[in-house]
């Protein structure tokens, strides 16, 4: 079942236009709108929160809007600025989310993202991260996922809420409750039917639709069927000219499997052959099917380097082909070099003393392709005395920095992902445990070696400024060590809550 993901950017025209600014930006706390011309009338057609919440609307006067509130900031609008940010924000969705990504003006995006969310680890995690990124960019965003564009249009602007998901076949449930302009119906067609009494999608759905298109035309059904999904309403991808992209277009259309393979493997080659013209390397490949029935199917593989070879490449896609369902026949595939990079041939050397470090990387592009690249990492030593604080993930193939702990006191293997409290009894300030309780378990210490202290970082956190850590490696009667810290020094209770906790187990 398709689904089909609405990024809603309410405040986009104010957002592009702050964010552009800089340091140049009105102030943040200051109301801003942005005007146009409607006739020979000045209005506003956007506006900031702040403007909103002293009672400034779109579609009002500028000059009422300025005697309501002094101090507005007024700047003109520019919808081809707008256009061409939406335009550069699909082309960011296209390379980090899925595929098949489109500008929906004039203040969202639309994304098919049917069977790539486990990539991003599932649909809440996936939309929360998107909003995320957004807000960390002074953008405001909201997100809906649904089995159909229009059902997740409708959710994202009206159920006012950051994230939404719509479980498969819940969307006609979802629908009956919004008014009717989350239809995307045209203003007065909105209005002529509020005039005969409707209010919710629901009521559409309630009556015959014959007198509806008879008054109306045909645009009310269509809007329902697309948002429903029984009218197909396929995403057309945005592409830039400076991707490299093949494609082969059948006179008739295929669906057998082998055929697939074939022709996936001459695209490969003839992909491979344009990146070598241009001395690049794919880091990431979409495989685009067109289906005779107007929609789309998808592979997309990710490479943790560089890759120009044909058999490599035509493999790690032939790996996802059982995800493509043909349908009545594809009559279009596209190969696409979503991500690319510089990619220099290199020569091989033999040496009679050691032998050559061993290629894993296809390997890892199996795995990560398979399981989704940001769960396929490792860890990196960094600078820091805060054990958490310790280590970072970095891409599984990142070059080895030669970074390394420093610091007499050995660590464990493990951490858990958070200390764990635990029960214990000790002779304050500076003893060890006799005993703790962890999980249910009490456990006798029978060995113990500390404290050693590690202090907050101050530099990071001013709640840190006075807190310390009394860390202990300690082992119990059935030999497993652990490691424990008492949170604070033992005397003063400003240096922490004098509880102890388990942080990490030795091997």
């Amino acid at each position: 079942m398709a689904r089909v993901v609405s990024l809603f950017l309410p405040r986009w025209p104010t957002d592009r236009l702050r964010r552009k600014s800089g340091a140049a930006s009105p102030p943040p706390e200051a109301p801003l709108v942005l005007v146009g011309r409607t006739g020979n009338r000045r209005v506003i057609v956007a506006l900031d929160a702040n403007a909103q919440a002293l009672g400034v609307g779109v579609g009002m006067a500028v000059t009422k809007a300025q005697a309501m509130v002094p101090g507005l900031i007024v700047l003109d609008a520019d919808l081809v600025a707008d256009q061409q940010g939406l335009e550069k924000l699909a082309l960011w969705a296209l390379q980090r989310i899925s595929p098949v990504v489109a500008p929906d003006p004039p203040d969202g995006l639309v994304i098919d993202t049917t069977g790539t969310d486990h990539l991003h680890g599932g649909e809440e995690v996936m939309l929360t991260s998107i909003v995320q990124r957004f807000a960390a960019s002074g953008v405001e965003a909201r997100a809906a996922v649904a089995d159909s564009w229009g059902a997740a249009h409708a959710a994202a602007r009206f159920l006012r809420r950051r994230t939404a998901v719509i479980p498969p076949g819940e969307s006609r449930a979802v629908l009956r409750l919004l008014p009717l302009a989350a239809l995307r119906l045209d203003n007065d067609t909105v209005a002529g039917l509020s005039t005969l009494g409707f209010e919710t999608i629901g009521n559409l759905l309630d009556q015959p639709r014959a007198p509806l298109t008879l008054r109306f035309g045909p645009a009310i059904g269509r809007r329902l069927d697309q948002a429903l999904g029984t009218l197909s309403e396929p995403v057309d991808p945005i592409r830039s000219p400076e991707l490299v992209e093949v494609r082969r277009v059948f006179g008739e259309p295929i669906g057998a499997a082998e055929t697939i393979a074939r022709y996936t493997s001459k695209l490969v080659e003839a992909l491979c052959l344009e990146l070598e013209r241009r001395g690049l390397g794919a880091r990431r490949l979409d495989l685009l099917f067109h289906r005779v029935d107007n929609t789309m199917q998808f592979i997309r593989v990710g490479m943790a380097q560089p890759v120009r070879d044909p058999k490599r490449l035509a493999r790690l896609l032939r790996n996802g082909q059982e995800t493509i369902d043909p349908g009545f026949g594809i009559e279009v595939m596209v190969l696409v070099a979503i991500e690319t990079e510089l990619l220099r041939d290199r020569q091989t050397v033999s040496s009679l003393i050691e032998a050559p470090e061993p290629d894993v990387s296809d390997l890892v592009d199996v795995l990560a392709n398979r399981v989704g690249d940001n769960r396929l990492y490792r860890f990196t030593p960094v600078q820091s005395d805060v054990p958490e604080r310790s280590v970072a993930r970095v891409p599984a193939l990142s070059p080895d920095t030669g970074a390394t702990w420093e610091g007499d006191w050995p660590r464990p293997p493990r951490l858990l992902p958070r200390p764990e409290p635990v029960e214990t009894m000790a002779l304050l300030p500076d003893h060890p445990p006799v005993w703790f309780s962890w999980r249910g378990v009490r456990r006798r210490i029978r060995r113990a070696d500390g404290p050693e202290r590690i202090r907050g970082e101050w530099w990071k956190r001013d709640a840190e400024m006075g807190t310390v850590r009394d860390y202990f490696r300690v082992e119990d009667e059935a030999g497993e060590r652990y490691w424990l810290f008492r949170s604070g020094d033992g005397e003063h209770a400003e240096s922490g809550s004098q509880r102890w906790f388990l942080h990490g187990i030795f091997a």
